[in-house]
């Protein structure tokens, strides 16, 4: 993998990448970029400090003008992060522990149709749960107060219903997904983060994850394709249901954290933010309309909440958003990664036991049965988190809100 001392191409005029001259950089993450930038139709690229690449540039956002391309969401559409900030008292780090670890062996689906979950969750994403049979109570109260996602319609659901997604839903998938319960450490906004729910020391459910396999088949479907025309529609209407189901699944999973927090009540949970990075949206740039694609790539309008994702070792941070017009009003997802998966397993395997594994730094303990994923999730695979959000506050993208710290994480 390069890195950014190899020679770099020279960007287009209408492309930039919003990192400080500190934070590491994949240079095929900037070629891969550079062409997707290039490309017939593209009038903007934004290229986040947590850049790095993948079958498209992953941390990164490009403005196309009468043309969609959904290879540049991929196959994890409708990826995004739940964050419910609770009012559950600490616990020892062992007892949470314990308790989360149960909570995610409860299947709170297993007396519903799939079927039936399906079909709710396409159409009408998380709120779509409280209408489907035998739904614990508790999760039904949730579900009936959960916002509907501002979209069009959802697609035909005919060519992707079946019952394999329904099972899935709730589940937290591999790769870089995760659940985790935070700790609020550091507040740089006292206002702000106490409008968002945030107080320092505070217990958090934080949720990574997406559309699972449905995403996947849905990316299958489309391929390389360019659309245009009524083409988009279609498209759209299928990414609609992906995403709305994606909602659920990460409400679902968020469900389970919550109950191991004794705090499955909304009277529980003092501030939501639940956000999409893996979608394609029709905003204006300068009053013209144009077909943003963001993959890895956190939304932050003027005045919105935002979440950019360390890893288990380090904090998350809660942003709020500026608006910046320059990067398509988006930020980092995350810190991004500094090893594939592959040199992860090879070099990590031979610097750390698998005993040590379960538990970080600064106290967190990590549930994963998977010894690859471990290695391959290890920290140390990642950037460092704080010169990527350093790059996004210099650069005028976000004002940093409040950070998260993990105790527990759940990795599948």
């Amino acid at each position: 993998m390069g890195t950014s001392s190899l020679p770099q191409p020279s960007l287009p005029p209408h492309a930039r990448i919003f990192a400080r001259p500190d934070v590491w950089m994949e240079g095929d993450a900037i070629t891969q970029f550079t062409r997707v930038a290039e490309l017939p139709g593209c009038v903007r690229a934004a290229g986040m400090p947590d850049l790095h690449s993948g079958r498209g540039p992953i941390g990164a956002a490009f403005a196309f003008q009468e043309r969609v391309l959904p290879y540049l969401v991929g196959g994890d559409a409708g990826c995004g992060v739940l964050l419910f900030a609770t009012t559950a008292s600490p616990r020892a780090v062992d007892k949470l522990e314990r308790r989360v670890r149960a909570a995610m062996d409860e299947d709170p689906l297993a007396d519903c149709d799939p079927l039936e979950v399906f079909d709710a969750c396409w159409h009408k994403g998380a709120k779509g749960l409280a209408e489907v049979a035998n739904v614990p109570d508790d999760i039904a109260a949730m579900a009936e107060r959960e916002r509907e996602l501002d979209l069009g319609p959802s697609g035909d659901p005919a060519v992707y219903r079946d019952p394999s997604h329904g099972r899935a839903l709730g589940s937290i998938g591999s790769g870089n997904h995760f659940a985790e319960i935070t700790r609020v450490t550091e507040v740089r906004d006292e206002a702000t983060a106490d409008g968002m729910g945030l107080e320092k020391g505070g217990l958090v459910a934080l949720v990574h994850t997406g559309s699972r396999g449905l995403g996947a088949q849905i990316g299958r479907r489309y391929g390389d394709a360019t659309l245009t025309g009524e083409a988009i529609d279609v498209y759209l209407a299928d990414l609609a249901g992906a995403v709305r189901f994606a909602q659920a699944n990460r409400f679902l999973v968020a469900c389970r954290l919550l109950r191991a927090l004794s705090a499955l009540r909304r009277d529980k949970v003092r501030g939501v933010i639940d956000i999409v990075h893996n979608t394609i949206r029709r905003e204006d740039i300068a009053g013209s309309p144009v077909w943003i694609h963001r993959k890895g790539a956190a939304p932050a309008s003027r005045g919105e909440a935002t979440v950019v994702l360390g890893s288990r070792g380090a904090p998350s941070w809660v942003l709020l958003g500026h608006g910046h017009e320059g990067a398509l009003a988006s930020v980092a997802h995350g810190a991004g990664r500094r090893m594939t998966r592959t040199e992860a397993r090879a070099k990590l395997a031979t610097r750390y036991k698998r005993a040590e594994l379960g538990r970080t730094a600064h106290g967190g303990r990590i549930v994963c049965d998977d010894a690859d994923l471990l290695y391959e999730e290890h920290p140390d695979a990642y950037k460092p988190i704080e010169p990527v959000v350093a790059s996004l506050v210099d650069e005028g993208l976000a004002a940093p809100i409040a950070s998260l710290v993990p105790l527990v994480t759940v990795k599948q």
